[in-house]
C-alpha cells in the first residue's frame, strides 16, 4: 500500500468516526431535550446508531481488521447485508399488509389501540414494502451490478457500508414514527423533517458512491442497467428534496409544516408520488431486469438499441404524468389533461421494455420448465407490461371517474408492487445469494417452485378481488333511483365489499407464506446446506472476480 493510499485510508477512518460521533451527539441532544416522548425515543435511536457505528468503524480501522477485503476484489459485504435485510423487511411488510387486509374485513381486529389502528399501520405497510424491502433490493443489486459491469471495485471505504447500515436506521426511525403517530400525512413521504434530513445525507452518499464507481470503471461502455440505476438515484433525490420542504416548529419538536399550500401542495405531492412509482419502483427495478434476466437466461439482451430508446423515452415522459392523480379536483383542467396525455404516451416505452425483457429469452424458453427462478423473473416482466397498460387506461378521465378512490386503484397498485416489483426482487435475491456467499446453488429449487406458485396464486386472488370490488364500488356510488337520489348509502357499499376483502386477505396470506418459504431457503443456502436437488439446478456462474495487475 502506497503512502498516499495509507493517508487516504486514515482520513476516511477519522472522518467516519467523527461523523458517527456527531450523529450520536445530535441524538443525545434530542433525547434529553425533546418534550415529545416519541421524538426523544428517535433521539435515542440516533444516539445508539452513532455509538454502534463509531465502535464498528474503530474496531475495523487503523490496521485492526480486514473488513473491507483485498483492494483487488469486489466489495460485496454491503450487498450481503442489504440482501438479508430485504428478506427481513419484506416479510415484515407483507405481514403488516395481511393484518390490514384482515382489519378491513373484520374491523374489530383494530382492538381500539392507536398503535395498531389502520391509520398507523397502513403507512407502515407501504413504507416497509416499498422503501425497506424494495430499497434494500435496489441497494444490494446496484452495488453488485455496478462493480461487475464496470469491472472495478466500488468507490469508497466506509461509504457503501454507511449507505446500507444508515438506511436500516432510517427505516427503523420512520417505521416506529408511524406507530407512535409521527407523520407528515403525505403519501409515500410520511417521515417527518429530521428523518428526511437523515435520508438526504444517506442518498447523497449513495449517489457519490455510484458515480465514483462509474467514473473509475475499467469498461469504456456503461451498461444499460447502470443508466436505469443512475436515473433512479438522481430523480429520487430531486423528488425528495422538492416535496419534503418543511419548516420545523422547533429543532426539538417532531412537527413541521410544508412550505406549499392548497392545490400547489397537492400538485407537488403527486408529482412526487407518481414519480416515486416511476423511478423508485420502475426505473430501479428495470435495472435489475436488464442484468438478471439476461444473466439467468444466459442470453444477451434482445435489443440493446431498444433498451436505450426505452430508457430515454421513459425518463422523459414519466416526469410529466403526476397530475392524472388529481382528476376532478381544483387542479387546472389543462394540467389534468397534460398528465393524462403523458400517461397514455408512457404505454409505448413501457411495453418496449417489456418486449425487450421477454424476447431476451429467445432460444431459452425451455428454461421456464426447469428453472423457477427465471420463471419468477419472466412473470414479473409480464406483470410490468400488464400494470403499465392498466395505468394509462385508468388515467383517462372517463375511466378515472369510475376507478378513482375505489379498490380498483388498490388492485392496480398491487399488480405492480407484488407482480412486478416483488417477483423481480425474489428472482434477483435467488440469483444473488449463491453468488455472494459462494454456494453451488440454492438449498432447494423445489422450495422456489412452491414460492412461485403460492405468490402467483396470491397475487391473482388479490388483484381480481380488488378489480371486482373496485368496479362494484364505483357503480354503486354513482347509482341513482328514479327520483334522482343516491340508490345506496355509503355503509351499504362497505358491506358489499366484505367478501372481496376476505378473498384479498387469503391472497395476502398466500403471498406471505411464499416469502417465509424464501426466507427458509435463503437461510439454509447461506448456512451452506446442500439438498438432493443441487444437481438439477442450472449452473449459472457469478461474474468473474476482480483481479487488478500490480501496475493498476
Amino acid at each position: 500500500m502506497t503512502a498516499k493510499r495509507e493517508a487516504l485510508t486514515a482520513f476516511s477512518d477519522v472522518f467516519t468516526v467523527f461523523s458517527m460521533v456527531l450523529m450520536a451527539a445530535i441524538g443525545f441532544v434530542i433525547m434529553i431535550g425533546a418534550k415529545d416522548p416519541a421524538f426523544a425515543f428517535h433521539g435515542f435511536l440516533f444516539l445508539a446508531g452513532g455509538i454502534a457505528g463509531g465502535i464498528f468503524v474503530l474496531s475495523h480501522s487503523f490496521g485492526k481488521g480486514d473488513w473491507h477485503g483485498s483492494a483487488d476484489e469486489y466489495l460485496d459485504g454491503p450487498s450481503k447485508v442489504a440482501t438479508l435485510m430485504a428478506v427481513f423487511w419484506g416479510i415484515a411488510g407483507f405481514l403488516v399488509g395481511l393484518v390490514l387486509a384482515l382489519q378491513l374485513a373484520f374491523p374489530m381486529l383494530n382492538f381500539d389501540l392507536p398503535w395498531i389502528s389502520f391509520g398507523r399501520l397502513r403507512p407502515l405497510h407501504t413504507s416497509a414494502v416499498i422503501f425497506a424491502f424494495g430499497g434494500n433490493v435496489l441497494l444490494a443489486t446496484s452495488f453488485y451490478v455496478v462493480q461487475r459491469t464496470c469491472h472495478t471495485r466500488i468507490a469508497g471505504r466506509w461509504a457503501p457500508w454507511f449507505v446500507v447500515l444508515a438506511f436500516q436506521l432510517f427505516i427503523a426511525i420512520a417505521g416506529t414514527g408511524y406507530l407512535l403517530g409521527i407523520t407528515q400525512g403525505k403519501e409515500y413521504a410520511e417521515p417527518e423533517w429530521y428523518a428526511d434530513l437523515f435520508l438526504t445525507v444517506i442518498w447523497v452518499v449513495y449517489l457519490l458512491v455510484f458515480l465514483g464507481t462509474l467514473i473509475k470503471r475499467k469498461e469504456p461502455h456503461i451498461y444499460v442497467a447502470n443508466w436505469f440505476y443512475l436515473a433512479f438515484i438522481v430523480t429520487v433525490a430531486m423528488l425528495h428534496l422538492v416535496n419534503n420542504a418543511p419548516i420545523p416548529v422547533s429543532f426539538l419538536a417532531p412537527k413541521s409544516y410544508i412550505v406549499y399550500s392548497g392545490v400547489q401542495d397537492a400538485m407537488t405531492q403527486w408529482w412526487y408520488g407518481h414519480n416515486a412509482v416511476g423511478f423508485f419502483l420502475t426505473a430501479g427495478f428495470l435495472g435489475i431486469m436488464y442484468y438478471f434476466v439476461p444473466k439467468r437466461a444466459e442470453r444477451p439482451v434482445y435489443s440493446y438499441r431498444l433498451s436505450i430508446v426505452h430508457f430515454w423515452t421513459l425518463i422523459f415522459l414519466y416526469i410529466w404524468a403526476g397530475p392524472h392523480h388529481l382528476h376532478y379536483t381544483a387542479l387546472p383542467d389543462w394540467a389534468q389533461t397534460l398528465g393524462m396525455t403523458f400517461s397514455i404516451m408512457l404505454w409505448m416505452p413501457s411495453w418496449g421494455g417489456m418486449i425487450n425483457g421477454l424476447m431476451t429469452l429467445s432460444g431459452a424458453w425451455d428454461k421456464l420448465r426447469t428453472d423457477p427462478v427465471i420463471r419468477l423473473l419472466v412473470v414479473s416482466v409480464a406483470f410490468y407490461g400488464m400494470s403499465t397498460f392498466e395505468g394509462p387506461v385508468m388515467s383517462i378521465k372517463a375511466v378515472n371517474s369510475l376507478s378513482h378512490y375505489t379498490d380498483w386503484t388498490i388492485g392496480h397498485v398491487h399488480s405492480g408492487a407484488l407482480g412486478w416489483v416483488a417477483m423481480v426482487s425474489f428472482g434477483a435475491i435467488y440469483c444473488l445469494v449463491p453468488w455472494l456467499w459462494g454456494r453451488r446453488g440454492l438449498y432447494s429449487m423445489r422450495l422456489v417452485e412452491w414460492h412461485f406458485w403460492l405468490s402467483t396464486l396470491g397475487i391473482l386472488l388479490y388483484i381480481t378481488a380488488m378489480w371486482v370490488s373496485g368496479i362494484t364500488q364505483g357503480l354503486m356510488w354513482r347509482a341513482y333511483d328514479k327520483l334522482g337520489f343516491l340508490q345506496y348509502s355509503f355503509i351499504e357499499t362497505v358491506e358489499a365489499m366484505k367478501p372481496y376483502y376476505m378473498i384479498r386477505a387469503v391472497g395476502g396470506l398466500l403471498f406471505l407464506l411464499g416469502a417465509l418459504i424464501m426466507a427458509y431457503n435463503i437461510w439454509r443456502t447461506v448456512r451452506g446446506d446442500e439438498s438432493a436437488d443441487i444437481a438439477e439446478q442450472p449452473k449459472i456462474a457469478a461474474a468473474p472476480g476482480l483481479r487488478l495487475s500490480p501496475a493498476e
